[in-house]
């Protein structure tokens, strides 16, 4: 028997985001250079920083600092997260023109999250999506708690379809299915990914997983089999959300570049660079990263 996988799939590290955000503040100069190195990994598509409050999230305070360096790495497309219009504003006077808006599916996260009802949240797409492409960007919705929200338990499939829908007409480029809390399987991540391909035709669908239940790369591969080409990925398996209580890291990208290489899918990232960047992590947040690859490599280097 043969696992019938695609050449290539393009892989988004969101370490310095996503891996950051529930961390303590560490100095703009060591994003720099855990950047740095992720860059030299051969990473060519890099959610940099979100462009939130600072006093909800004051790790990611240093946002407008740390877009003003980006023009050291040519050839990288940079993206950062936002969460409402002033966020939006506040990124493309930044540089960052590419923007990612999360929508949380359910009310009750949506609320924690941001401030707004979902129904409200989703009417801001346009006025953000009109903002990036101005600026010559591009809008990715991803929607939180897609499968499960902490608070309300199983987000009914109806509620994507309501935001995914409304995304398109008013001009996103691309959606994203969030798997905020890490508690999806396989068989459910297919039946909304086919719910949502055939709601929304001819628009590019990510994935964002998390690890909180150990089944992140399972999820991954059964993406990927059904046709999904976009994943994103935190060095070390950094990561959660600080209005998701229990949510744990996102899926490790070295991780994910190790059995894909094995199985000879192209991603254009280097496990000994991977490996660095997270060793950089992990001595920046002061504990051990939860990857059991990056464990493995630093065994073995003992």
């Amino acid at each position: 028997m043969s696992l019938v996988l695609p050449d290539e799939v393009d892989i988004r590290e969101v370490g310095m985001r996503d891996g950051l955000q529930l961390e303590n503040p560490i100095p703009t100069s060591t994003k720099l250079e855990l950047l740095d190195a992720i860059v030299d990994a051969g990473a060519r598509r890099v959610e940099v920083t979100s462009f939130v409050s600072p006093e909800a999230v004051p790790a990611l305070a240093d946002a407008d600092q740390v877009a003003a360096e980006l023009g050291r790495w040519p050839g990288v497309r940079f993206s950062a997260l936002v969460a409402n219009t002033r966020g939006a504003d506040r990124a493309v006077d930044a540089g960052v023109a590419n923007l990612e808006y999360v929508i949380s599916a359910s009310d009750a996260h949506s609320k924690a999250n941001t401030g707004k009802i979902t129904a409200d949240a989703t009417d801001a797409i346009g006025q953000i999506a009109t903002r990036a492409h101005k600026a010559g960007g591009d809008v990715e919705v991803i929607v939180g708690v897609a499968w499960d929200c902490p608070f309300e338990g199983r987000t009914p499939p109806a509620r994507i379809l309501q935001v995914v829908k409304a995304a398109v007409r008013a001009g996103a480029d691309r959606l994203c299915l969030a798997d905020t809390i890490g508690t999806t399987t396989p068989a459910r991540l297919l039946s909304l990914l086919g719910e949502v391909a055939r709601a929304c035709p001819g628009i590019e669908i990510g994935i964002h997983l998390h690890d909180t239940r150990g089944a992140g790369q399972a999820n991954a591969l059964a993406a990927i089999l059904a046709g999904v080409r976009q994943l994103d990925a935190s060095v070390g398996g950094l990561g959660g959300c600080p209005f998701a209580p229990g949510a744990s890291g996102n899926i490790a990208t070295e991780e994910l570049v190790y059995w894909l290489g094995e199985s000879g899918v192209h991603t254009g990232l280097d496990l000994s660079g991977l490996h660095r960047a997270a060793t950089i992590a992990e001595n920046a947040v002061g504990h051990e990263l939860t990857s059991s690859l990056h464990r493995a490599l630093n065994r073995r280097s003992t």
